[in-house]
């Protein structure tokens, strides 16, 4: 009876959260899954039906499977490249200002961390400004030096390729904290030893530095790479999508998986089809989100 009583007030306490997940959380999620299996969209807002797999099928096999299959290559290719470049960086800084004998070192940390610390939005509306063709920043520091500018934001490779300049450097500073932490936890008899044994020192980061930060740091690169595979905020506000592609009503050359659902959304009210590329989002999150909890340990308890 006491044990029951217990329960009963542990659960009075924790019911404002378990309603606020349930109502917040689940339901919006099981009213995606459902809407995926209808054909609720511009067509059929007040009379729709349960079409079954049929959504599933347009999106593998249908008329947008190339646009599917191309946005997805892109999106897995925007979150690999945006985390690895992050980390690299990082790493290295995080090596350089690790050095002992750099006494400044603490100042170029407070200065490297301004892009994490200023609010996300700002930095990439200053970003979008920075990259315009016609009065941004950079293509006027380019053509100072009689380098003709890039464009940005109307060429699909350079458009590609500045959204992921922009993604690593606000995507570093954290990189450059985890590696930080990392390199101290790391003893320094290893690199005695290895000097000892005459070792370079590219040798001893190659076999000591490197395997220990990734053994570190790997379930925090795996988080960021599932942070960037649905960062809709950098990819809309700089190039919503664009360039255009032909033949793609619902996505653009930069368009992620994200933003592709977006535009499903508010720009086509294809809310059927935005529901079912919603459940394969949920599903390549989870899986990568399975892999982090189990890549930090968390099940061993």
């Amino acid at each position: 009876m006491n044990k029951a009583k217990h329960n009963l007030t542990a659960y009075t306490y924790l019911s404002p959260a378990l309603i606020s997940i349930f109502v917040l959380t689940f339901l919006p999620v099981a009213y995606t899954v459902y809407i995926s299996f209808t054909n609720y969209n511009m067509y059929h807002l007040d009379s729709y039906d349960f079409v079954g797999w049929r959504n599933y099928e347009t999106l593998l096999q249908g008329s947008i499977k190339n646009v599917f299959f191309s946005v997805l290559g892109w999106t897995v290719g925007f979150a690999l490249l945006s985390t690895v470049l992050a980390y690299a960086v990082g790493m290295g800084l995080a090596v350089l200002l690790n050095n002992p004998l750099m006494r400044e070192s603490g100042i170029y940390r407070s200065i490297l961390i301004v892009p994490w610390a200023l609010p996300a939005t700002i930095a990439i509306l200053s970003w979008q400004g920075l990259l315009n063709e016609q009065y941004g920043g950079i293509n006027h520091l380019l053509e100072t030096f009689g380098i003709a500018g890039v464009p940005w934001l109307t060429d699909v490779f350079w458009a590609r390729a500045g959204i992921i300049l922009v993604n690593v450097w606000l995507g570093f500073p954290y990189m450059l904290n985890v590696c930080m932490g990392g390199l101290q936890s790391i003893s320094p008899v290893f690199y005695e030893v290895a000097s000892v044994e005459g070792a370079s020192r590219w040798y001893a980061f190659r076999r000591i530095t490197l395997p220990l930060m990734l053994k570190v740091s790997l379930p925090l690169v795996v988080a960021s790479f599932a942070a960037n595979f649905n960062n809709f905020g950098n990819i809309y506000m700089i190039t919503q999508g664009g360039p255009a592609k032909v033949n793609s009503q619902f996505a653009g050359s930069t368009d992620i998986l994200a933003s592709m659902v977006y535009k499903m959304t508010t720009w086509s009210n294809r809310y059927d089809l935005a529901a079912t590329l919603s459940i394969f989002i949920f599903l390549i999150v989870g899986v990568l989100t399975l892999v982090n909890l189990r890549l930090s340990g968390a099940f061993k308890e």
